[in-house]
């Protein structure tokens, strides 16, 4: 799951980063409104972890950005802002979740679950790109109903071709796909890793447009 940190103090988000990437998350992080409000808007993120008290403005601000769209990402508030009444005032606004500072990381990490849990019942983590299943809830994949055994990254990067079927990803795209999983990139990962997918799954459905990216999908 793509998960966006806006945290400002950075010794909190290294730390956050760090134990967030090691539960299977990748991470976008941002320290204040404009840049949270940036990522949100480019539609790749499933699930936000929000501080209130941010340099340039509120986090009530991107809260509400949130609200607004179509597509539901849940927000789980986390702030030194411990009392009641901010509580209310979080959740009323459309918050799923509100957790202050200072926190145990173990319960952020089951609240967060719970929240991916609450979508997931009302969005399917299937994708399916012809006999080509994927379930982003339990990290597995399947080819005509025959279950795949995948490595991390591979996994990783069968999953941004599904998440965008149809449009070419270019190799600096899935390289930050894994970098924000925390995974290293050397300079030939992805064609290393793409060559393997190739023999797991049927004759083209991995294509390769010279010099732009790849793609799965009609196109």
């Amino acid at each position: 799951m793509h998960l966006l940190l806006v945290e400002d103090d950075q010794l909190v988000a290294q730390g956050l980063i760090r134990s967030l990437r090691q539960e299977g998350y990748s991470i976008e992080h941002s320290g204040t409104v404009k840049h949270a409000l940036q990522c949100i808007a480019g539609g790749e993120i499933e699930l936000v972890i929000l501080d209130l008290g941010l340099p340039d403005g509120d986090g009530t601000q991107i809260l509400k950005q949130i609200k607004q769209q179509k597509k539901i990402i849940p927000v789980v508030i986390l702030t030194a802002r411990s009392s009641i009444d901010d509580k209310v005032l979080g959740l009323d606004m459309g918050a799923d979740d509100y957790l202050a500072k200072p926190f145990d990381p173990a319960e952020l990490f089951a609240r967060l679950r719970a929240a991916s849990r609450r979508i997931n019942h009302t969005h399917s983590s299937l994708l399916n790109c012809g006999d080509v299943v994927l379930d982003t809830s339990a990290h597995s994949a399947s080819v005509s109903g025959e279950p795949l055994t995948l490595p991390r990254k591979e996994y990783m990067l069968l999953k941004a071709l599904m998440e965008n079927q149809g449009r070419v990803q270019s190799k600096q795209q899935l390289e930050n796909k894994l970098y924000q999983w925390g995974e290293e990139v050397g300079s030939n990962t992805i064609e290393v890793h793409i060559h393997h997918l190739r023999k797991k799954f049927p004759k083209d459905f991995i294509k390769t447009l010279r010099g732009i990216g790849y793609v799965v999908g009609k196109r």
